[in-house]
């Protein structure tokens, strides 16, 4: 096979292009199956299947939206005299795809190819999204999910990667957000929370008993985006730099001195070391270090990690339990804690602890934070915070306000006590014949959901419960089951 020239640029260096979608890959890998897995294994059984497609939707969806108008408006020519958003336009073609990767509005260019560049960026406006599903689960219906996804990217998310990473206004001010700690974290810890006030509430017995279905699964959840945290934060740089190494060894001394942080309050307070806290809190030292991954120290990374186990703690624990706000909005995984407060710790203590060095590493002329002297950088990081903040509560509500005309944004309460099985016609676990069933075989029985005495059996066609005891008396198996009914009565 000839080779061709066309594919070796001068430009094109392919350690950085190796890297950066090396980079890309670890991001996507957090969301699929990262959080989906976490989601899946953290929500009641009745909602695993519902959780983890909710991820896997987002994604999909997400990158279609991307391609075709999404890029081009957070990292391509400025629209007109609007210094918050590109002018949006499709990135497919081959002579898009394969010319080097440039901003044009801010400037920044990177040795690879313009596709690269399009999917590393990709990644993090999916996670996002996904990110922002943690605070929906358990009710959100799943056409209101579908509808909201790409007109959520479209007003929201493009406006702060704009804004702050593609030479937008936050950008021109000298804000620092090195890798999503405002335009991912307080962006989805936003417009999550206020999503869900406007969604509603689960079930009031789901809200009082959400106990996770599978702990293993969540912790498999949790490893994956941690590790793949490094490609989040060390891609960054747009290089394989030594800017890119230091902010990978930060973003594991935070995340690893924040969990063991959480843990020590969850020892003092609850006198247990409890498993979905560690998880909570190297979640909060992961989210606060972004914003400062290579800027900053290796101490101030330890900094970081107790003020972020700390903080977020304080927040979900003691304020999210006695302020009335905290106890109106249902916010499933508490994520305004774990992403919306730790990704402000994390801006505001950028503006604190960023030396001139680490700045200038990464390509920036700021003089470093507070301890350089430069005070202003604190001010600063509290005007980005405020104007995301701002963003995600109005553009979230014009979105579920209008969406709520046209489709429910909450699934009934019927639907609410089943679960997977209403919504998706799927259960997750098959045991003891539990889930082995199939609309598409004709089967209509519903088998116990989370534990026996929830709902009963119930038909799926008509909506009627029936019995524990009376589901054991008949003996309901798939039609095409080698398992009699009587041979079942026997079992």
């Amino acid at each position: 096979m000839a080779t061709n020239p066309l594919g070796f640029p001068s430009w094109n260096i392919p350690g950085d292009n190796a890297w950066q979608l090396t980079a890309a890959s670890l991001v996507g890998l957090q969301s699929i199956p990262g959080l989906a897995v976490l989601y899946a294994g953290i929500v009641k059984k009745k909602w695993a299947i519902n959780s983890a497609f909710m991820c896997f939707y987002a994604f999909s969806c997400i990158l279609i939206v991307w391609v075709i108008w999404g890029y081009k408006m957070a990292f391509g020519v400025q629209w007109g005299s609007a210094p918050f958003v590109g002018t949006p336009g499709p990135v497919l073609t081959s002579d898009q795809l394969l010319s080097q990767a440039i901003l044009p509005t801010s400037g920044a260019m990177a040795n690879y190819p313009m596709a690269t560049m399009v999917y590393f960026q990709f990644v993090f406006a999916a996670i996002t999204m996904v990110i922002m599903a943690g605070a929906f689960l358990g009710r959100i219906n799943f056409t209101a999910w579908m509808i909201f996804v790409p007109f959520w990217i479209t007003f929201s998310y493009v406006v702060g990667a704009f804004s702050l990473w593609g030479g937008g206004f936050l950008a021109q001010m000298g804000v620092i957000d090195y890798s999503g700690g405002y335009v991912i974290h307080i962006s989805s810890g936003t417009a999550g929370f206020v999503g869900a006030w406007w969604i509603g509430p689960r079930l009031a017995k789901d809200r009082d008993d959400f106990q996770p279905n599978n702990v293993l699964m969540v912790l498999v959840g949790a490893g994956i985006l941690w590790i793949g945290w490094n490609g989040f934060n060390g891609g960054d740089p747009y290089a394989a730099s030594t800017d890119a190494g230091v902010a990978v060894l930060n973003t594991n001394i935070c995340t690893a001195m924040s969990l063991l942080t959480w843990t020590v309050w969850d020892i003092v307070y609850y006198k247990k070391p409890s498993v979905i806290g560690a998880v909570n809190g190297l979640v909060c030292g992961l989210v606060a270090i972004t914003p400062a991954a290579g800027v900053i120290d290796g101490w101030a990374a330890i900094v970081m990690g107790i003020l972020s186990g700390s903080i977020p703690w304080f927040s979900m624990n003691i304020t999210g339990k006695y302020f009335r706000i905290f106890t109106i909005v249902d916010d499933c995984l508490g994520i305004v804690h774990t992403h919306g407060v730790a990704g402000f710790v994390g801006g505001m203590f950028t503006g604190v602890f960023a030396t001139p060095d680490g700045c200038a590493a990464y390509g920036l002329t700021n003089p470093g934070g507070a301890i350089a002297g430069n005070w202003k950088q604190v001010w600063l990081q509290l005007v980005g915070a405020l104007f995301i903040i701002a963003l995600n509560i109005v553009i979230t509500s014009i979105i579920f306000g209008l969406l709520g005309l046209v489709v429910p944004l909450r699934m009934s309460d019927a639907t609410l006590e089943i679960g997977d099985d209403a919504v998706h016609g799927e259960e997750a676990y098959a045991i003891f014949h539990d889930g082995q069933r199939s609309l598409l075989y004709g089967d209509t029985g519903r088998h116990l959901v989370n534990g026996g005495g929830e709902m009963g059996h119930m038909n799926v066609t008509e909506g009627i419960p029936v019995s524990h005891d009376d589901h054991m008396a008949t003996g309901s198996v798939r039609k095409d089951s080698p398992v009699s009914g009587e041979e079942l009565k026997q079992e």
